[in-house]
This record gives C-alpha cells, sequence and structure tokens, in this order.
C-alpha cells in the first residue's frame, strides 16, 4: 500500500476520453571446462547439441552456440543479488521464446548491426539480440544490444542493471516472486504474444539442468517447489490484483476528481481523472491485467492509453493520459498483466507539466468516469484523499 501524498498546486485538465555472435560475454567461457557457481548451481560444459521438447509437444534441436548463449545467460544471472533458478529460467524461456537463443542482427532496420558478431538476422520492427530489446524503447544502443551479456544484465535489470529504471527488467517487476513464469518474461519483454512464453518453460528447465551441476533428484525437487509458488500464484487469478499505476515514491498528487477551475483555461469545469506529478520519463504501470482497447496520440489527450480488465466479474476500463508519442509502449489487442510498463509519464496535450492523468470507468472504454482515488482504495491500491463530491459529466 502506497503511503499518502500531501496535495500540491493544481496541475491540468481532462476529460475522460473516449479513447483510444557470436559473440561470447562470458566471464569464464563454459565451454572451456571452466564453471561458475550459480546461486548454489554450477555451470559445467556445454554440449555439442541437446534435444529439447516444448510444453504443446513440439521437439527440435538446440546446437552449441545457442547452448552458449543460454550458458551466457545463467552465468550473468549468477552475479547479480535477488536471481535466483526461477529468475534464470524466466530468462531463458523469454529468450528462447524471442530468438530461440539466437543473436539476431536487424538490417533492415539498423544495416550497422550485421558488423557484430551473429547467429542470423531478425525483422520484428527495430529489435535486436536474443531478448529482442528495441533501441527505441530505450534498452540501449545497437552496439550494446549486439552483445549476448549486455542483453542479459539489461533482462534482469535491478538498481545494477544498465537500463535502470526504465525499461524494467525482471527484478524491476513488483512482486514477480509471486507471478507465474510466463508473466513475469510478458512483464519484461512487453510482447504482443503473451501466452508463448510457457511453452519453453520445459526446455528451459531442460537446458538448466543439462549446464549445471546438481541436477539429481534432490535439484529436482527443489525446482518443484520453488515453481510450485509461481503456479499457485497464476491459480489465484492475477486478473483481480490491482496495483498503482506509478512506482511508489516516485509522483505527488496535484489534483483530484470532481469540480474544478481548469488550470489553463480558468473555466469552471469537471475533472475526469486524479493528476500525478511526475519525472518526465517516469514508468506508467498497468493497473490490473487486461486488454489495451486505445494506444494513441492526438493533439488534445497528447499520448493515451486505455485498458479494460475484468475483475469482480464487471468490466472497468482505465485511462493514461500525457504521454509523449515515443512513450507509449504498447498497441491496441495487446494482453497486459498487473503492474506492466506501459509507457512513460510525459507532458503532452492539454497538459502543464510532466504528470498522469488517471481515470477508472466502470463498464468500459467509452463509460463515465468514477473517482479514482477512490477506486484505488478499495482494491488495497493506495491511500489517496478523496473527492467529496464527484462529477456528472465531461466538460473541458
Amino acid at each position: 500500500m502506497l503511503k499518502k501524498l500531501a496535495l500540491a498546486a493544481l496541475a491540468f485538465c481532462f476529460l475522460a476520453p473516449t479513447l483510444g555472435l557470436v559473440s561470447i560475454g562470458l566471464i569464464a567461457n563454459p565451454s572451456a571446462n571452466a564453471t561458475c557457481t550459480v546461486n548454489s548451481v554450477t555451470v559445467v560444459d556445454v554440449p555439442d547439441e541437446l534435444t529439447v521438447t516444448t510444453a504443446d509437444g513440439v521437439s527440435f534441436t538446440l546446437n552449441k552456440q545457442q547452448l552458449t548463449h543460454a550458458a551466457t545467460i545463467i552465468t550473468v544471472g549468477s552475479q547479480i543479488d535477488g536471481i535466483d533458478r526461477d529468475a534464470t529460467k524466466i530468462a531463458l524461456m523469454a529468450a528462447l521464446t524471442e530468438s530461440t537463443l539466437r543473436m539476431l542482427a536487424n538490417t533492415g532496420t539498423y544495416p550497422e548491426s550485421g558488423d557484430y558478431p551473429n547467429d542470423g538476422n531478425g525483422s520484428d520492427h527495430d529489435s535486436l539480440g536474443l531478448f529482442q530489446m528495441r533501441p527505441q524503447s530505450g534498452w540501449g544502443t545497437v552496439q550494446e544490444l549486439m552483445d549476448p551479456e549486455y542483453q542479459a544484465k539489461a533482462f534482469y535489470g535491478g538498481p545494477a542493471g544498465p537500463n535502470y529504471p526504465s525499461p524494467r527488467g525482471l527484478l524491476d517487476i513488483p512482486g514477480w516472486q509471486q507471478m507465474g513464469l510466463g508473466e513475469v518474461a510478458q512483464a519484461v519483454e512487453v510482447s504482443a504474444y503473451p501466452d508463448r512464453y510457457d511453452n519453453y518453460e520445459p526446455v528451459a528447465e531442460k537446458i538448466l539442468t543439462t549446464l549445471t551441476t546438481g541436477n539429481g533428484a534432490g535439484a529436482s525437487s527443489t525446482a518443484t517447489s520453488v515453481d510450485s509458488k509461481h503456479v499457485a500464484a497464476k491459480a489465484k487469478k492475477s486478473s483481480e490484483q490491482v496495483v498503482f499505476p506509478l512506482p511508489e515514491g516516485t509522483w505527488v498528487q496535484t489534483d483530484d476528481f470532481g469540480p474544478r477551475t481548469d488550470p489553463i483555461t480558468g473555466e469552471a469545469t469537471t475533472h475526469a481523472g486524479i493528476d500525478l506529478s511526475a519525472a518526465d520519463g517516469t514508468q506508467i504501470l498497468a493497473a490490473a491485467d487486461g486488454v489495451v482497447t486505445v494506444a494513441q496520440f492526438d493533439a488534445t489527450w497528447g499520448g493515451h492509453i486505455v485498458i479494460e480488465h475484468q475483475l469482480d466479474g464487471e468490466t472497468v476500463a482505465t485511462g493514461y493520459v500525457h504521454m509523449w508519442a515515443h512513450g507509449i509502449h504498447v498497441r491496441v489487442g495487446d494482453n497486459v498483466v498487473a503492474g506492466q510498463y506501459i509507457g512513460d509519464v510525459g507532458s503532452s496535450g492539454h497538459s502543464t507539466g510532466p504528470h498522469l492523468h488517471f481515470e477508472v470507468r466502470p463498464g468500459g472504454t467509452n463509460s463515465e468516469p468514477v473517482d479514482p482515488a477512490k477506486w484505488l482504495n478499495d482494491h488495497d491500491a493506495a491511500d489517496l484523499p478523496e473527492a467529496t463530491t464527484g462529477p456528472t459529466g465531461c466538460e473541458l
């Protein structure tokens, strides 16, 4: 639960939107008979190949190069505080899903990427490398992202991560230990296909047990015990979890819901949401699991996102307004999870400074708004002052 923060100066007015290598970066090359401790597991020799099978029954063979990239991911994780066996498995699942553990260039968007050691050429937007990270989303430069070790560090994230605090790595996802493995991978990757990652869980498990020691019955038992908390968490219907839309400690509430004087026009109007002042570029988080129904930029609203959720058996939409055009990181139709990084705080459209205008609309995208502070408080996501009266309509 976030702490109540004092009200500051008024910020802006907004209506309810109708919205809308083969370069190996190992510290010790595992194929050279070296070993490296990984959270009490040790990386050993990399085999020439490994046949694996996905959860949906598809079998294929990974070659030595792909397995060496896997060893890089494991080795990098072993040096980061907070990265356990589950976190390493999630990273492997993500890289398997995104690139099949191949270091991919993208010469169509970045011709220079072909000058770096690689395992082939990709063509997904401006994505690069093992985890298909995008320079335009702030993950790093082309040179950095063509380094497998750098990509692994970026995926794991945390305060020592090269991309901290945004885009978020695994350690930057609130409550990741209580989430399903695939959910965590999706929260980092922000993919248009969020259900793909779990398909590679048995593949990641086989890679871990093959490339590391301690893979007898004891290790298998440990893996089952650790994974069970993620399975249980997923079964708990994470769709009912609500989180605050900005990271704790990054914001100050500057306007509440209801009647007010527009700070730009000076007219009496109705404020359809709450304003949360935050530094330009602060990450915006999805308040709950849902589907993106609006992700666009226009002159009035600036960059805005709307997500529809199913909570307590009912549809409710949340709106996020004032991002810069480049600060929108989801697309219409994307499935998102609670706490997922969806955009960056900006000051576009009808705005007087960097902040998030946040709305809640029971019934869906185009329904009438209610007080977001009360809604967040009711769902144990905040401790905010609530408006004493609510709006009767939306007008400038």
